[in-house]
């Protein structure tokens, strides 16, 4: 059985006041429950151009609480599917914009796969291990070599900046040679990293910026609670 359109009287409104338990629910508070109320009567309307009617005049309404962007074309289809969503899907009216449905507004969104493949040593970090992974396709060359040092020297700085210590080109040639899975080997060569202390000032260099970015300056105040300004200082003369 349908509803019928009842128009309301402004004194019924006063006679008859609303309490919040009694109300129904607000599907979309944002628009508040006066329209949520036009909504309704636009659903009970039996003319299909009434109806029609007095669902763009809705449409208005909504856009003009929006007025910087009721004119584009994106958020007036918004509008249109907000308009559905607030009746219930139960307002049937020519839309210039495809109805949405209830299926369609209840699918849950695909499970978001983060890439956290919860490394060994993960002060590394995963990059690192991309970095290893891409020097194994590499063929046998200079470019190779150069890229292997680079890697060796930034897992020694990472190792470092975790690890406020010295560390020996061993454990980071050990460690290299385990995230590659056997195939980067430098543990019996002869080459040598970076110093480690040189490694610890640039770390230290590096986290110093960020601090003196980071902070702000704020102005000096003298015993009096004024601010400090030299150039507004009166020398006085002497007689």
């Amino acid at each position: 059985m349908t509803k019928t359109y009842q128009k309301e009287n402004a004194g019924d409104v006063v006679q008859h006041l609303e309490y919040n338990a009694e109300r129904s629910h607000l599907i979309i508070p944002d628009y508040g429950r006066h329209l949520q109320k036009l909504i309704d009567q636009a659903t009970a309307i039996e003319d299909r151009d009434e109806r029609n009617k007095t669902a763009n005049y809705i449409i208005q309404v909504m856009g003009n609480l929006n007025p910087h962007l009721r004119d584009v074309l994106d958020f007036q289809h918004k509008l249109w599917d907000q308009l559905f969503i607030m009746s219930n899907f139960k307002i049937d009216v020519d839309s210039p914009y495809p109805i949405p449905s209830r299926e369609v507004l209840q699918l849950r969104p695909d499970k978001l796969e983060y890439p956290q493949n919860f490394p060994k040593y993960r002060f590394y970090g995963n990059n690192i291990k991309y970095m290893i992974d891409v020097a194994n396709k590499w063929e046998d060359s200079d470019m190779k070599t150069a890229l292997i040092k680079v890697i060796a020297n930034h897992m020694k700085k990472s190792y470092l900046s975790w690890n406020k210590d010295t560390v020996k080109d061993d454990v980071i040639f050990e460690h290299l040679y385990e995230l590659s899975d056997g195939k980067i080997n430098l543990i019996e060569s002869s080459e040598e990293l970076l110093n480690s202390s040189d490694l610890l000032r640039t770390n230290k260099r590096i986290s110093n910026k960020t601090s003196t970015t980071s902070t702000t300056v704020k102005p000096k105040i003298s015993k009096t609670n004024k601010p400090h300004n030299p150039t507004h200082k009166i020398n006085p003369r002497k007689q």
